[in-house]
């Protein structure tokens, strides 16, 4: 494939729950990574919303076109290649590669297209990106550990797998419980992919960092994996992805309110570069 010939670099961020902070965090890489001088690109492979970003021939989630803006590069299909949009009663409308393929099932979809036709269509598109970029960020969904669903997820580690992305896992600590949700979360991860997970990331912090020091060596004598930063909580007007944090809101894709939303991914940009070592997370991308 002409990507592997490239070495196009990438970096997985999953998180230990939905609303961890990977939706932010990818976005702010993207701004970090652009404005140091890389062709950027996001990927998501399987995003499950109802805010989409609708152009005139494809439709794709708007979390995933907004890190496009971002990262400075064109809005494509490739960057989700695959959107649950939830109909209710365990259905959705199922869109691929832009386009609308059909109303399935989640029993239909986790049986006979996740790892067929979806996996295949998922690793298509990255391969594209990775033809016109230096760097992708991928981002994963929900959690890695869930498992019941491990055998069918193509959003996390299959993909992180596949795509020979290292992986940094991200925990809400706002919400409590984040040191036991990251070493849970390893614990629950099938062995064969402990081995790509290279770090934490605390995100929403509030206080004195010294005070979580102490965790950060028990964590690391738990895990032999670093804390890569601690992002302190913050506020923006970054439309959320779905309800589980901030109530999302309609984004109207016009010049005025692009120009708004570039102005707060420079916000989030700042704060997350600050709050990590960027160095080490550049040493990462291979």
């Amino acid at each position: 494939c002409t990507w592997r010939n490239k070495m196009v670099k990438s970096l997985m961020i999953q998180g230990t729950s939905s609303g961890a902070g990977k939706t932010i965090l990818v976005t702010a890489l993207c701004r970090i990574f652009s404005d140091l001088g890389y062709t950027v690109s996001p990927f998501k492979s399987q995003n499950m919303s109802n805010f989409s970003y609708i152009e005139k021939n494809f439709e794709i989630s708007r979390a995933q076109a907004i890190q496009a803006v971002a990262a400075r590069t064109d809005i494509t299909p490739d960057q989700n290649p695959i959107l649950l949009k939830p109909l209710g009663n365990y259905r959705s409308s199922i869109f691929v590669n832009g386009k609308f393929f059909k109303k399935m099932h989640a029993s239909d979809y986790y049986e006979n297209f996740a790892l067929k036709a979806g996996l295949k269509a998922s690793m298509n598109s990255f391969n594209k990106l990775a033809d016109s970029h230096e760097i992708i960020f991928l981002e994963g969904a929900g959690s890695p550990a869930e498992i019941n669903l491990q055998k069918f997820d193509i959003t996390n580690m299959k993909i992180a797998q596949k795509t020979k992305s290292p992986v940094l896992l991200i925990t809400d600590i706002e919400r409590g419980g984040a040191f036991a949700s990251i070493v849970g979360t390893m614990e629950l991860i099938e062995k064969k992919y402990q081995k790509l997970v290279e770090g934490f990331i605390i995100n929403k912090f509030r206080g004195d960092i010294e005070i979580l020091k102490p965790g950060y060596r028990k964590l690391k004598q738990k895990t032999g994996l670093p804390v890569f930063g601690t992002i302190p909580m913050t506020t923006f007007e970054i439309p959320d992805e779905d309800s589980i944090g901030n109530s999302p809101k309609n984004l109207n894709w016009n010049a005025s309110n692009l120009k708004k939303l570039n102005s707060e991914i420079d916000k989030i940009a700042k704060v997350v570069k600050s709050s990590l070592n960027i160095r080490q997370v550049e040493k990462l991308l291979k």
